[in-house]
């Protein structure tokens, strides 16, 4: 009788063991299944930095975030277009909008996260009052950065633009131009390479913080707030997602503005 009754107990401890088992595997496999997977491609600090702080806080709200790479300022577009990627971070709006009426796309601003402060710098001079007739400026060559650069350069007082030109406007757009400056045209990640072989270069702070430079501190003129800002980008058919949402309201949160401040005051600040 107590054989039996040992046996019968054993019986009940395995089947509350495979009970418990069961039930941990279904709330695991529960747990995975609620779990959001989204890719974010990006590109150099400190946008990646930020999304780094965002990756934990959305693991909490069950996202988990792959942070994409990538090595030029097509691809971003490219990538989130063809939905390869679910969002982008690494431009301002009216580089998104020169994308989509290019390439037809349907990509939309989601949130502006921080001003990053353009500034022109020189290797050769002090002040723009120094730059000698026919001197090399290096500029941006896609449109929208382009035309900002020039506003720059008229807002430190070296070329007169035509009224109205706006984001529009285009080296054939100047009017006025009293020291002759000769305009080159280069592509946006290779504008750092080309401080030393022109007089003058604009350039956003992510590529000229490499060099030591800042806006605040190092530039010959520096544009302040302005019209660009860096924001978080999807399309139009995920931009109400719970992920791309949650993703907005942690590039917006109080741990990304403190991470601003702390580390890049003299080259940019929130948009938010």
């Amino acid at each position: 009788m107590k054989k039996l009754i040992a046996i019968l107990f054993a019986a009940v401890l395995a089947l509350a063991a495979c009970g418990t088992a069961k039930e941990t595997k279904e709330n695991s496999t529960d747990q995975t299944k609620k779990e959001t997977k989204i890719r974010v491609a990006s590109l150099i600090p400190p946008m990646t930095d930020m999304l780094e702080i965002a990756k934990p806080l959305l693991k909490e709200d069950g996202i988990d975030m792959k942070i994409v790479v990538l090595s030029d300022n097509v691809q971003p577009n490219s990538a989130l277009a063809n939905k390869e990627v679910d969002a982008n971070f690494f431009q301002h709006p009216p580089y998104m909008e020169q994308f989509n009426e290019a390439n037809d796309s349907n990509l939309v601003v989601i949130q502006h996260v921080y001003h990053a402060i353009l500034g022109a710098y020189s290797n050769k001079y002090d002040s723009v009052d120094d730059l000698p007739d026919g001197a090399k400026v290096a500029i941006p060559n896609d449109s929208s950065n382009m035309a900002r650069s020039l506003q720059l350069i008229e807002k430190g007082g070296l070329i007169k633009l035509k009224e109205g030109v706006g984001l529009e406007a285009r080296v054939k757009d100047i009017v006025e131009n009293p020291k002759n400056l000769n305009f080159v045209e280069v592509d946006l990640l290779m504008l750092a390479r080309s401080i030393d072989d022109v007089d003058l270069v604009t350039m956003l702070p992510a590529y000229a913080e490499p060099l030591g430079l800042t806006p605040v501190n190092d530039s010959l003129i520096d544009e302040g707030e302005s019209a660009f800002p860096i924001s978080l980008v999807a399309r139009e058919d995920n931009k109400d997602s719970e992920a791309i949402k949650k993703l907005a309201k942690h590039l917006s949160g109080p741990e990304v503005r403190a991470f601003l401040e702390e580390n890049f005051s003299d080259i940019a600040f929130p948009a938010f």
